[in-house]
């Protein structure tokens, strides 16, 4: 791109940069002192706006850069993401949502705490949020930097490896890593919520539009675009049948299991996504977030699938790997080539957009996510620290000594809002190394794995928390542990860190697990772990406190 096409991309960069901190700013002069206002937004959230916000908090980069990246790359294949991450609603819908806004108050915590000693289990689920949120975190990195290298360095830079790209991939991590420090640090809940429902009407308008064009360019017949992406995507007819990336061995087939199982589970136990169930004021409203949420991210990651094909289609998948191994450039240089292709006004305009949309996604989500993680860190690390001794202090007795406390000092110690914010700087700076150290990897297979934790550690302990009478804490805190560590030591022994081209330490080879996804092994293990947890311990689950809990989370009665 010349000079000037690249001078308009910025500029639209730099209008949406400019937009939140306007939103920051203006929400930041309201009163953010207390938890409430800075974890739940006041509570004032309809279902509406939550929908909106729920939905720009799931559809990250792995969504519209990474799924669409696998599509073209692998085709049938590549949309088993797609179809993971819809379904998975499904379980949050029916089991979590509504339960979640009744028990809690701002924290997976708070749901399982409500009936076991608090102390221990905040602490276990608050290292198991913070793992899960640090994971996710690193996806929109990678996802932010393939982008700006893509748009400030052309094409050549990325395909020769050059160090221009590497560079500007690294600054590009460590400008949004600051950037998402300033949304939390200043704005907190209220702020990321606007933010995020800005970035969905964005991110919705921009993938309608795409798919539109896509469609148009093979008059709306999908078997020609089918076909084209067939040719061009040098695999031949396997490119729309199963197998081309998990057929072959046994390995691959179980892996296949593993991931599905994640992506289907994993939402439910998503620190981020929990959290926004707190800003409704009341668990219907909470619900109806939940249907919102799915009929938006419904009809985009149908969305997904076409851009995907149509990038093998129009672009071809040879042209989207020489650009970026790992695909994440796909829907970008899908949008230049339907804008007329590269150095025309159109198609720098239309990739212009489409990259300052996606750019939108990946703040917005980063947002979220590093608010849940700092969250987690004050209210159950910190706040179990600082009380220590409280014993068995109820959620909403102690949701009512955080709301006394304001964001400047006083309360005990700093106060939670004040740890929060200087937890977000620590876990901005967290994400912004592993962002650096994993950016040739996809984004949504990144982000494939932080499900895979989410659904061995927080889904667990969550459902037994909500349903099973005998439940305790020592079956609490194994099953955080069983399931966290686990998917952990199997990640890090696993082809993704070592023994494989694409590994995040190519040179070395400690690999021993066969799975790329450790999600069928550490799942069922969180589930082993609390029942194993439960049955040796020698304490006894206090039945009045579960039924309270079963009544408030049914009824809403006592709900805060």
């Amino acid at each position: 791109m010349t000079m000037e096409h690249r001078t308009l991309a910025l500029v639209l960069f730099s209008a949406f940069v400019a937009a939140t901190l306007a939103i920051t700013t203006w929400v930041g002069r309201t009163r953010q002192g207390s938890a409430e206002e800075f974890y739940a937004g006041g509570r004032l959230f309809s279902p509406m706006e939550n929908g909106f916000a729920l939905s720009g908090d799931y559809m990250s980069a792995a969504s519209f850069l990474g799924i669409s990246g696998l599509i073209a790359l692998y085709g049938y294949d590549g949309m088993l993401y797609s179809v993971g991450f819809l379904v998975a609603w499904l379980v949050v819908l029916l089991l979590v949502a509504e339960l979640v806004r009744n028990c809690g108050r701002y924290t997976l915590a708070d749901v399982v705490a409500a009936r076991m000693r608090e102390r221990p289990v905040r602490i276990a689920a608050g290292v198991s949020s913070v793992t899960v949120s640090v994971l996710y975190l690193v996806a929109q990195m990678v996802g932010a930097g393939s982008l700006v290298a893509l748009l400030l360095g052309g094409s050549d830079p990325l395909s020769a490896g050059g160090s221009a790209a590497d560079g500007l991939r690294a600054w590009t991590v460590v400008g949004v890593g600051a950037l998402m420090v300033v949304y939390v640090a200043f704005g907190g809940m209220r702020a990321t919520t606007w933010i995020q429902i800005v970035k969905a009407v964005l991110l919705m308008g921009g993938a309608t539009a795409l798919t539109a064009l896509v469609l148009l360019r093979f008059h709306g017949d999908v078997n020609a675009l089918l076909g084209a992406a067939v040719d061009g995507s040098g695999h031949g007819r396997d490119f729309l049948a199963p197998g081309l990336t998990y057929g072959g061995g046994w390995t691959a087939r179980v892996d296949f299991l593993s991931l599905g199982l994640a992506l289907v589970l994993g939402t439910a136990g998503l620190p981020h996504i929990l959290s926004r169930f707190y800003t409704v004021p009341t668990a219907r409203a909470a619900r109806r977030s939940a249907v919102w949420a799915i009929g938006l991210i419904g009809g985009f990651y149908l969305m997904t699938i076409v851009l995907g094909f149509g990038a093998a289609a129009v672009v071809g998948t040879d042209a989207v790997r020489s650009s970026n191994a790992a695909g994440n450039t796909a829907v970008p240089l899908l949008a230049l080539a339907l804008g007329g292709g590269a150095g025309t006004t159109g198609g720098t305009v239309l990739f212009a957009v489409v990259a300052a949309v996606a750019f939108a996604t990946i703040l917005a989500v980063v947002a979220g996510i590093t608010l849940a993680s700092s969250t987690s860190v004050a209210h159950d690390l910190y706040g179990s620290l600082r009380r220590h001794g409280s014993g068995r202090k109820d959620g909403r007795a102690q949701g009512r000594e955080n709301s006394r406390e304001d964001g400047r000092g006083r309360g005990e110690g700093l106060g939670e809002v004040a740890v929060a914010r200087l937890a977000a700087v620590g876990v901005g700076a967290l994400a912004i190394g592993l962002g650096l150290l994993a950016q040739d990897l996809n984004v949504a297979f990144l982000v494939g794995l932080a499900f895979a934790v989410a659904a061995s550690a927080n889904l667990p302990v969550l459902l037994y928390a909500l349903f099973w009478r005998r439940f305790t804490t020592r079956g609490a805190v194994w099953s955080v542990y069983g399931g966290l560590v686990p998917a952990l030591v199997l990640v890090l022994f696993s082809p993704v860190v070592s023994g494989s081209p694409d590994a995040l330490l190519p040179g070395v080879d400690f690999q021993l697990f066969p799975l790329r996804n450790p999600g069928l092994v550490s799942v069922p293990l969180g589930f082993l772990a609390g029942w194993l947890g439960t049955v040796t311990s020698s304490e006894t689950a206090d039945a009045a406190r579960h039924a309270e809990t079963e009544v408030r989370s049914l009824t809403g009665a006592g709900a805060a």
